[in-house]
């Protein structure tokens, strides 16, 4: 899981009030957040529904909205939570956090915004739609060369629910591949083995012979570097599809890890 980092409070505070700079972005943020005993996401969870009862719902409760999201808060499940929060807390604050929710989910926002905002998070392009490769994928996929020569590096873009076959890597001596999350949220898993989260930084390395897919998760774009390792005769074995079954149930895995 990436590591949070804050530097809001030094950023306001360092020099007025540098003991609650130090303690938001250090304890607050560098420790408890860092916490591993709750995952990111029920943790993000708590944090809207602890703000939400306070009556806060002003530019910290926005941020928390957002960290919700990226942390695969779906918009049925945070219109549950606040619908079921207001029974408890009050419904005028339920009203006050859906009009930032819908802001933060925003509806019928077009494929084309959202591709935009992916490709601004991260540093390398999104390409062209993947036509070579296209009977390989269920969805839209993008490909963009990094590196064309010494080894082959490119940069693989996944429209959300997109995701390419169950396929292997070939090679009579060398060769593998190796994924490395550059932006959004991602899903690898290899045969018979459960699905894995992939984040920005994270790092797969797949041997010769592993049989697997990656792709996108339901509600996220995902790209990764596709580093090819180098070796002798290397070749891809394209194989079934990845179902709707198979694919609900790797992200559901992931969504309930």
């Amino acid at each position: 899981m990436e590591k949070i980092t804050q530097t809001a409070g030094r950023d306001a505070l360092g020099s007025f009030a540098p003991d609650f700079a130090h303690f938001n972005d250090d304890i607050l943020f560098g420790e408890n957040w860092n916490n591993q005993d709750i995952d990111r996401k029920t943790r993000c969870i708590i944090t809207v529904v602890a703000l939400m009862s306070s009556g806060i719902t002003d530019s910290s409760l926005r941020y928390h909205l957002d960290n919700a999201k990226k942390a695969g808060v779906t918009k049925e499940e945070i219109a549950a939570v606040i619908t079921h929060t207001a029974f408890y807390v009050g419904w005028p604050k339920g009203w006050a956090v859906f009009n930032l929710a819908k802001e933060v989910w925003a509806e019928n926002t077009p494929a084309s915004d959202a591709k935009a905002a992916h490709a601004a998070e991260m540093m390398f392009p999104v390409g062209e739609p993947n036509d070579a490769f296209a009977e390989y994928f269920i969805g839209q996929s993008y490909l963009a060369p990094v590196s064309a020569s010494q080894v082959g590096i490119f940069n693989v873009t996944f429209e959300p629910g997109c995701r390419n076959n169950w396929h292997i890597h070939n090679a009579d001596n060398g060769g593998g591949q190796i994924l490395i999350c550059v932006a959004g949220r991602g899903c690898y898993q290899e045969w018979g083995k459960n699905a894995v989260e992939m984040k920005p930084g994270d790092c797969i390395n797949i041997p010769v012979g592993v049989k697997h897919w990656h792709g996108a998760m339901p509600d996220s774009w995902f790209s990764h570097l596709a580093v090819e390792v180098p070796g002798e005769n290397c070749t891809n074995e394209w194989l079934e599809p990845v179902d709707d079954s198979q694919y609900k149930a790797a992200a559901e895995q992931i969504c309930l890890a």
